[in-house]
């Protein structure tokens, strides 16, 4: 897939389509926001479990493809926060998730070529981020303060430490915390191994006040929590 090119380029409209369409529809009420993100925590945690079987069914289980990346992460926190509406968890999925799944689609490193299963699920599952954030935030009207940003921001870094961790002791590459990927990224604007880490953690950190802003804007949200659902 080129970057940027006619495909990569009409896969980021869609995505931003599809969060904006659920978006207004969450807002209007046409489509009540509980069951919407109800359905699209569902329908990622399929996407999700139907690729591991895929890819476990095929690769094994080893430490280098365990699900420790941050947009794994990212996935399941975007679930429980469909299903769940727990505060902590809607602020680190939200913004962790956005960000995350932001670079991702906009520097996708696949691990085939477009269209086998493994790129489409790529598209799948980081733009399922995207739209669920945007429903769930959005479309419900959720409101964030700065100690939101400062919380998530916090939970991130012990993330990345815990998985540091690992990929030390694995010799993996989890969050590319070792060495830089090796499809384009914005990381090889940010000097060698270690101080890309700092640079990389300075932009997740703008990424996330950013990502606030449209927040502060939205109107106080409706005193109705999100249900749940058995």
């Amino acid at each position: 897939m080129t970057l940027f090119g006619t495909l990569h380029c009409s896969i980021l409209l869609a995505i931003a389509i599809a969060a904006a369409a659920f978006a207004w529809l969450g807002r209007r009420g046409i489509f009540p926001v509980d069951r919407m993100t109800w359905t699209l925590g569902a329908a990622l945690a399929l996407n999700e479990l139907v690729w591991w079987f895929y890819r476990y069914s095929k690769e094994g289980v080893h430490v280098a493809n365990l699900p420790l990346q941050l947009c794994d992460a990212a996935v399941w926190l975007s679930i429980l926060a469909c299903l769940t509406g727990a505060s902590l968890i809607v602020e680190f999925a939200y913004f962790a998730g956005l960000a995350g799944a932001g670079m991702a689609l906009l520097t996708p490193n696949l691990l085939s070529p477009w269209p086998t299963y493994p790129a489409i699920y790529f598209f799948l599952a980081h733009g399922g981020i995207v739209v669920s954030m945007a429903a769930l935030v959005y479309g419900g009207a959720r409101k964030f303060s700065h100690i939101s940003v400062w919380r998530a921001f916090a939970l991130l870094l012990a993330y990345a430490a815990l998985v540091g961790m690992i990929d030390r002791l694995s010799g993996a590459n989890f969050m590319f915390l070792l060495r830089k990927p090796d499809a384009a990224s914005p990381l090889d604007q940010m000097g060698a191994w270690p101080w890309y880490l700092f640079a990389g953690a300075a932009a997740g950190l703008a990424l996330f006040w950013l990502l606030w802003l449209p927040v502060r804007l939205l109107p106080a949200p409706a005193e109705r929590p999100i249900e749940l659902h058995h």
